[in-house]
């Protein structure tokens, strides 16, 4: 009987969090009622009542566009916000943009450096051409010289943690502010 105890606490935890994971699952599967008000309009089969129901609909869906209840993105603006949004523990936010089956994951971002300066116990604050800030999290300060335009690359690393490396130098960890 004890050893049955774990068991079922681990399926009880489960339990409890795959509610939550599935609804947030299914919100970022479903389509805005004002969408699926257009494609319905396909079904129709007398003409001037699918043409109507066209012009309705499309009317509604530009209204909502304009005052922004509605936001349309294309793929390459869903890949300049990930890009942008790289470094951010966003965990909600990539799910709107994980729809039509391509994932586009960031690894590396590269730019140019704008300033480094000092921040809070002795770490280094960057601000990148990209508009970018990061703060050096490392043991020791990073020996970088303090010139703009010298090239950054910023990447993935173990355990959720980012490495920058400055002019081609060696990589240290750092946190996006």
């Amino acid at each position: 009987m004890h050893c049955l105890r774990p068991i079922f606490a681990a399926a009880l935890l489960c339990t409890a969090f795959a509610g939550p994971v599935l609804a947030q699952q299914a919100a970022s599967t479903t389509r805005p009622e004002l969408l699926d008000r257009l494609i319905g309009c396909r079904d129709l089969t007398d003409t001037g009542a699918r043409l109507s129901c066209y012009d309705t609909a499309t009317a509604a869906l530009d209204s909502a566009e304009r005052q922004g209840d509605v936001v349309v993105v294309d793929r390459a603006q869903v890949t300049e916000a990930r890009r942008q949004m790289f470094g951010f523990d966003l965990p909600s936010m990539p799910n709107i943009f994980e729809r039509g089956g391509r994932v586009e994951s960031v690894e590396a971002v590269e730019t140019t450096l704008v300033r480094a300066s000092m921040g809070p116990q002795n770490s280094l604050i960057f601000t990148l051409a990209d508009g970018s800030v990061w703060r050096s999290v490392d043991t020791s300060t990073p020996q970088v010289s303090n010139r703009p335009d010298q090239k950054v690359r910023v990447r993935r690393a173990a355990m959720s943690s980012y490495l920058m490396s400055v002019a081609n130098g060696p990589g240290f960890r750092v946190r996006r502010q």
